[in-house]
């Protein structure tokens, strides 16, 4: 455990872990052995880190998320409180299926809204946005912007988070001037 983290007293810190420099662990939260959490991370009252789960740096998970294992966080992924992981696609209670885990990727910069259900085995793509309340059952691209029941694509976001405009092949980010193109259904930066 890094000197330089700051863990609250009801905390609990299971070791052997990792916590990166200036991450801030808060209330009632748990991180099980093995778990491995980046520098500058913000871990919210009352989460879950399960063993072997990857964070990286400069992550926000908001309170009551379950980081389960087989999950892995990129640099900067942002968690909305109560947003819901899944690791297994077909559970029951008596039968012994945790052989059966699909993992999850989230990339750099994405953001899961609040109350949002991630289904497991699939990867969220850079800077993507998904909406409060959605639940993601397929691969959501880069800078994708997703929300529904089941979670759709509705259009695409900056890297800063604001929806794109543009004519369905070039694209600006209304706020940062930011261009962005989109060729064969992949959305790069530059124009």
């Amino acid at each position: 455990m890094a000197q330089g983290a700051s863990v609250h007293e009801t905390a609990r810190i299971d070791e052997p872990c990792h916590l990166g420099e200036g991450t801030r662990i808060w209330h009632y939260t748990h991180v099980m052995a093995g778990a491995s959490i980046g520098a500058g991370c913000n871990i919210g009252q009352n989460v879950y880190v399960d063993a072997d789960v990857v964070i990286g740096d400069g992550c926000k998970i908001q309170n009551n998320v379950s980081v389960y294992k087989g999950v892995t966080l990129e640099d900067g992924v942002f968690c909305g409180p109560s947003m819901v992981f899944t690791n297994v696609i077909n559970p029951r209670a008596f039968i012994e299926r945790k052989h059966e885990m699909r993992p999850t990727l989230v990339q750099t910069g994405a953001t899961l809204g609040a109350n949002s259900t991630i289904v497991c085995g699939i990867t969220i793509g850079a800077y993507a946005l998904i909406g409060a309340g959605s639940v993601v059952t397929k691969n959501v691209p880069a800078y994708s912007m997703f929300y529904g029941v089941p979670g759709r694509h509705a259009g695409w976001v900056s890297e800063e988070g604001f929806v794109l405009l543009g004519d369905g092949k070039d694209f600006v980010c209304p706020e940062t001037g930011k261009k962005y193109s989109l060729n064969d259904g992949i959305l790069t930066p530059g124009g």
